[in-house]
This record gives C-alpha cells, sequence and structure tokens, in this order.
C-alpha cells in the first residue's frame, strides 16, 4: 500500500516528499496511522550525520497513532487502539537490560538497519530510529508500541516519544533533583522545555532557564522558569548571583556544545550534579583539569533518553498530564503538515527552527 513520507535520501540531502510502498505487518509488526510526529534537533542530527544511520531512510523518532493491522503474534494492542512510538525497545537480554539499565540497551537500535518499505522505483528504505514516524502510516516491531494512557489527545501524545521522557527522566532518573533544590537548564528547545516542566514537578525552589534567544524567554516561563539567561562568557557568573553566590545543585544541558558543556559544569555548586542530554558532535571537545575536577567535586553525568524505561514512565507522565502538571502544548513552537517538514530542516540549520509538530 503506498503512503506518503518524507524520506532522506542520503546524508547532507535535502528531505523529499514522496510516496513509498508499505507493506502489511508481518509476524510480531504492528502497522500504525500517524496522528502527530515531533521534529526536532535529533532528527536533523540524524540528516547531516552527527548520528549514523543507514540510507535512504523516513526519518522520525517520536510519533503517536492509531493501530492499523497487526501480524500473528502481537496481543498488546489491537486495530483501533491509540499507541506511542518507542524509538528505542530494549531486548531485555543483553547486559545493559540485565542490569536493569534498559536506556543502554545494546540491540535497541538493530531494528534501523531493516528495510521496511521501498520507493516507488524500488530502491529499499530504512525505518531511520527504528520507527519512521515522518510518514502517514509506518510498520514498526510489536516492541516499538505502547499503548496510549487514557487522558492524554491523540496528537500531543507524540511528544511523549522522546522529548518529555528524555526531559522528565534527565531530572527525575539522571540529576534526581529533590524538593528545594535549585536547576539550571541550558537550552530551551523541546527537550529543554521538558526538562524545566520536569523540574517544577520535582519541587525545585529556582529553576534558571539559558538560551542564546531573547524570544524564548516567554516560553520558558511558561513551562516554570523563575529567571531567564541570556547565554554568554558570563553565564555562570550570572547564575551564582542568582543563587548565593554558590551555584545550582543541577544543571542540565540540552544543547549538546562544549561551550555549554562547559558552563553548565561551571554553574554548579561545590558538590553538584551536572547532566548532559545534549548530542554533540565528535569535534565538541570539553576539557577540564585534575585539579578543578577534585576541588569542586562535582558529578558530571552523560544521560541517554533520561534513563528511562518507556513502559514504567509513560503511565507516570500521563498521569501529569490528566492532572495538568505537564502541558504538552508548550512545547510546540510551530504546527505544520507533512509538506512542512523540508522547511522545518532548514530552519534549524539556519538557526531559526523551533520546536515543530507534525499533525497528519
Amino acid at each position: 500500500m503506498a503512503v506518503r513520507a518524507a524520506v532522506l535520501p542520503a546524508i547532507g540531502a535535502p528531505l523529499e516528499i514522496t510516496g513509498i510502498d508499505l507493506p502489511d505487518p508481518g509476524p510480531g509488526q504492528v502497522r500504525v496511522r500517524l496522528a502527530a510526529a515531533g521534529v526536532c534537533h535529533s532528527d536533523l542530527s540524524l540528516s547531516n550525520g552527527t548520528m549514523r544511520v543507514p540510507v535512504p531512510a523516513v526519518l522520525g523518532h517520536e510519533g503517536a497513532g492509531t493501530v492499523v493491522a497487526v501480524g500473528e503474534g502481537v496481543t498488546h494492542v489491537s486495530p483501533g487502539a491509540p499507541v506511542v512510538l518507542n524509538w528505542a525497545p530494549s531486548c531485555g537480554s543483553c547486559h545493559a537490560c540485565t542490569l536493569g539499565e534498559v536506556w543502554l540497551c545494546a540491540n535497541a537500535l538493530n531494528g534501523a538497519a531493516d528495510v521496511y518499505a521501498r520507493t516507488a522505483d524500488g530502491t529499499d528504505l530504512h525505518p531511520g530510529l527504528n520507527v519512521a514516524a515522518f510518514a502517514e502510516e509506518t510498520v514498526v516491531s510489536a516492541s516499538c508500541v505502547l499503548p496510549l494512557p487514557e487522558g492524554v489527545p491523540l496528537v500531543d501524545a507524540a511528544l511523549l516519544g522522546c522529548a518529555v521522557l528524555t526531559g522528565y527522566g534527565a531530572v527525575h532518573h539522571s540529576a534526581g533533583v529533590r524538593p528545594g533544590e535549585t536547576v539550571a537548564v541550558f537550552g530551551v528547545g523541546g527537550v529543554g522545555l521538558a526538562t524545566l516542566q520536569a523540574a517544577r514537578i520535582a519541587g525545585a525552589s529556582r529553576i534558571i532557564a539559558v538560551d542564546v534567544s531573547p524570544g524564548k524567554e516567554e516560553l520558558a516561563r511558561a513551562a516554570g522558569a523563575t529567571d531567564y539567561v541570556l547565554a554568554s562568557e558570563d553565564t555562570p557568573r550570572e547564575i551564582r548571583a542568582l543563587t548565593g553566590k554558590q551555584g545550582v545543585d543541577v544543571a542540565v544541558e540540552c544543547v549538546g556544545r562544549a561551550v555549554s558543556i562547559r558552563a553548565a559544569w561551571d554553574s554548579t555548586r561545590r558538590g553538584g550534579r551536572t547532566t548532559v542530554v545534549g548530542i554533540g558532535g565528535k569535534d565538541q571537545q570539553v576539557t577540564f583539569n585534575a585539579l578543578e575536577i577534585f576541588h569542586w567535586g562535582r558529578t558530571l553525568s552523560g544521560c541517554v533518553y533520561g534513563n528511562s524505561d518507556p513502559a514504567r514512565d509513560l503511565p507516570v507522565l500521563a498521569t501529569h498530564v490528566r492532572e495538568g502538571r505537564l502541558d504538552l502544548s508548550v512545547l510546540v513552537t510551530e504546527r505544520i503538515g507533512l509538506e512542512g517538514i523540508p522547511a522545518a530542516f532548514e530552519n534549524m540549520l539556519a538557526g531559526k527552527g523551533g520546536r515543530a509538530l507534525v499533525v497528519f
């Protein structure tokens, strides 16, 4: 069956909106009609080669929709069920999974190398990060599908699949923010906005948003920021001034650039925690001297997918949505159709892009 999709023909090439031939689901597979998909910087990292994926591919790693059909052996969802796509399903048997660290599953992205569809001329297509959400419909492994809890709008639920899980997990799982602590969030994109809301939910007493754009202040404050700092070489000094000259208890970096990782570290109090969520390139080198590591006693940690277990955390996030603590609409700066994805990518390349939601 032919559906329209945004195809990445090669690394660094523009996305092309075209028809693709999508097969019926086989054993252990589910076909989903997308209601919405999020466009964020991680997709740009895939398209420009910062993160490697086989190409040609259909990108889009966070989405939600309705089950159209299921293959043999699939029992946890049925046609007509609303679902959220999980781009990083855990295998349950690798070393990380046996330790309970499912977000580090060694086999989570194996499906990205599969051929899941073909172009009109018969060219093999790969499913980006397993789920290929930039399409009207997709066929995925049953492990990539999670039932959507009641009370969450289907279109908004697309953001739960990556941005919200990552931001929420960075605060609650990786950094372990406690009530009354102070938090700085570097980068007010989709993940940053989710992180700000998560810090508010955690009971942080002061939440400082940092970004290069003055235009993001209103969004940041709507998400829970108590203070807004324009990023500069003086950012650590400004943050210390806001926190009794101590620095914040926790800094979360959502950009993936050496300068902002270093600024987040420098903004953290002695003994504080710095969590890096942003995905940077190999060229982004961060340096520390041995004496400062000893003297400051800070913890610097990476954070993959918010150190989250989607099956465990999705119901928790749904409860926050239903009870009004988590506002998914704050994360979206632009709503577009499938045809708008190439322009959204161009805007991100030019540094003008916000958080776009593709509504099918």
